[in-house]
């Protein structure tokens, strides 16, 4: 499926979801439960009418398997549009796949979600490293063509630390700029080593090393589909509603 950069205008009433409730049961009646419940923790982060586009970027490298084997990550992709149907009007996620390179681009709708994830996965081929900054580049150039004037809210998975450390650092400094706000979620042990690098990406100070701190993780631990879906949600709103604060009052936002 090509990916439509045109986004469309976002008037909304006041505290209203993106895409009505009404056309979510008739579409995709199955993220009926998924799109209630992120509007809950939207509500309790007081973001309830806020507009953003919304981002998947999912790992393919080869300790990656087994989520994609277990429906793991396909229902990450779920709660993301659940997500994203309360914040966009398209009903659609971009998808980044990454591994060693980037391995595809793609997107999940509303209209086309169920299975899709597992599909895209076995078409792309070998599973390979772990780059960050090539994913992050990717979402970078995506979001810059598509004109959106909206913030973008980038749900960044992962099992591990990145191959290159230096340079997903420096792409994450350079980007606190725009308006992207970068969560990631860890599939795997809370307390393992492997998310040490992304706790200090988490922390990097500011502004010493950049102007507003536009990055939050965390894991989810070795079975993410056994998180209940208020838990994610409101984890995924702990630090979003800070960044706005702060993008709105360095002028990144307007």
């Amino acid at each position: 499926m090509a990916i439509d950069y045109t986004k469309r205008s976002r008037p909304a009433a006041a505290g209203s979801s993106a895409v009505s409730l009404e056309k979510v049961q008739t579409v995709a009646p199955r993220l009926v439960n998924l799109y209630k419940t992120a509007r809950i923790s939207l509500e309790k982060s007081g973001l309830a009418g806020q507009r953003a586009a919304v981002y998947l970027v999912l790992d393919r490298s080869l300790s990656m398997g087994r989520h994609y084997k277990s429906g793991a990550v396909q229902r990450l992709a779920e709660q993301a549009l659940g997500l994203s149907a309360n914040l966009d009007d398209d009903g659609v996620v971009p998808v980044v796949f990454f591994s060693t390179e980037i391995d595809g681009i793609a997107e999940v709708g509303l209209d086309d979600y169920e299975g899709r994830i597992g599909a895209l996965h076995d078409g792309y081929g070998r599973m390979g490293r772990t780059n960050y900054h090539l994913a992050m580049q990717a979402v970078i150039d995506h979001y810059a063509a598509s004109g959106c004037t909206a913030p973008a809210l980038v749900i960044f998975q992962t099992d591990g630390g990145p191959t290159s450390r230096t340079a997903a650092e420096h792409v994450l400094c350079t980007a606190a700029r725009l308006p992207i706000f970068w969560q990631f979620i860890g599939f795997g042990d809370p307390e393992g080593k492997q998310f040490d690098f992304l706790r200090k990406l988490d922390d990097l100070p500011v502004p010493a090393k950049r102007p507003v701190d536009n990055a939050g993780f965390f894991p989810v631990g070795n079975t993410p589909s056994a998180v209940p879906d208020e838990v994610l949600y409101d984890a995924l709103m702990s630090e979003f509603p800070m960044w706005l604060r702060s993008a709105r009052a360095t002028g990144i936002l307007g």
